[in-house]
């Protein structure tokens, strides 16, 4: 039984220490698991790197790049960014290395928003230094677009609530929102700094509900509610009435009862035979009124 209840206690430590991890830590964490995807790396190429059990919904991706090349070229295509010309990245390196995070159904864990709904995954993009692809807990660096922005095109937006306007919402490296308009059809955002970017709209608060307002004919309405007002009354009244009479009549059929068994008593005791009480000693013992056979002596037959 204790073998068999091994794996869901390891699988429930593994999920409390996750959940008690920072935005910061689950960086450094998905960095360390990020550039293991780097086997045989090639310069501009994509590699998606794999993750435990316990923060599956979680996709990683890791690119490494020539700095000069990030500036004068910048990159098409990266997952779902697409980086401009003029990327200056500081202190400046000769390489490095882009660091791709879609937290998928842990957004809301690691960076909730009170007061927002996200429309769309959070979506993450870190620099690192490329030097050394088998360290850990690296600094990021600071990457910024000098020129033209970064673009995200967030894939299957959910639908804003009637009447919302969503909104860009990025997270820095401390984990600092900030908002900015939506473009290009409602499933793009820009940037000009690496961080943590996604959609999300006002939470929508229950409607209160719909206040009594007075109409024209305000006059009927009172009567009406009179009306009503008596109606209750006279109910309650009426059924007060009935269980008092209901009460009346069984008191008086417990009465007239009892009545007919006294009479019925009387009438017993009036038919029966009346015996005299004699004293016998200490104790009354009943005697018969009148002998039916009056003794006779046996001498009075003899002739």
């Amino acid at each position: 039984m204790l073998l068999l209840s091994l794996p869901f206690l390891c699988s429930l430590h593994l999920l409390h220490s996750t959940a008690q991890q920072t935005p910061r830590d689950l960086d450094a964490l998905l960095q360390d698991y990020a550039l293991r995807a780097f086997v045989r790396p090639k310069t501009g190429l994509t590699y998606d790197g794999l993750l435990p059990s316990n923060l599956s919904g979680i996709q990683i991706a890791a690119m490494r790049l020539r700095s000069g090349s990030l500036r004068a070229r910048g990159v098409a295509s990266y997952k779902e960014f697409q980086i401009p010309q003029g990327v200056i990245v500081q202190p400046y390196v000769e390489r490095l290395v882009l660091v791709y995070h879609n937290l998928g159904n842990w957004s809301l864990a690691y960076y909730p928003l009170p007061g927002y709904n996200y429309l769309a995954p959070l979506l993450g993009l870190l620099a690192y230094d490329a030097s050394n692809l088998s360290a850990t807990n690296l600094p990021e660096l600071d990457f910024r677009a000098s020129g033209n922005p970064i673009t995200i095109r967030f894939p299957d937006v959910k639908p804003a609530p009637p009447g919302s306007v969503p909104k860009c919402v990025w997270f820095d490296l401390n984990g600092s929102p900030s908002f900015s308009n939506v473009v290009a059809g409602g499933d793009v955002c820009s940037t000009a700094q690496q961080g943590h970017f996604s959609i999300a709209v006002e939470s929508v608060a229950p409607s209160p509900a719909p206040g009594i307002s007075p109409s024209p004919t305000g006059g009927k309405k009172g009567s009406n509610s009179s009306t009503k007002v008596l109606i209750i009354v006279a109910s309650v009244l009426g059924g007060w009435l009935l269980l008092s009479l209901l009460v009346f009549l069984v008191l008086w059929l417990r009465k007239l009862k009892r009545r007919k068994r006294m009479q019925q008593m009387e009438r017993a005791a009036e038919a029966g035979e009346t015996l005299r009480v004699t004293p016998v000693g200490q104790a009354k013992a009943p005697v018969a009124m009148v002998t039916r056979t009056q003794p006779s002596l046996e001498s009075e037959y003899v002739p």
